[in-house]
């Protein structure tokens, strides 16, 4: 598996294997930024994470997700780990986990 030494190296390292999309999280769904579609849980997998911790602020943390969509959309996902990490159902907790 790849590591990255920083957020950015890996943003622009997937964009570069595909992951073209940039997906929000919801309570519920990943809404794709720019093209407002709606994913629910059943219809996405993950297929790799990074996480990421604030050189200078253990409090600035992030977790990238490589996701890709039934209907074949590859983007990201990036949101806060930890303290600051949003609010979401038990199906999208689920969901955001890798698979074993």
């Amino acid at each position: 598996m790849e590591s990255y030494n920083t957020l950015t190296e890996a943003l622009d390292s997937l964009k570069q294997q595909g992951y073209t999309r940039d997906f929000n999280l919801t309570r519920d769904s990943l809404v794709c930024n720019t093209s407002g579609e709606c994913y629910p849980p059943q219809t996405f997998q993950v297929d790799r994470f990074f996480r990421f911790e604030g050189l200078n602020d253990p409090d600035d943390s992030s977790i990238l997700y490589a996701i890709t969509a039934e209907d074949g959309s590859r983007g990201v996902l990036v949101d806060a780990y930890g303290a600051y990490a949003d609010a979401i159902s038990d199906e999208m907790l689920e969901a955001l986990r890798m698979p074993k």
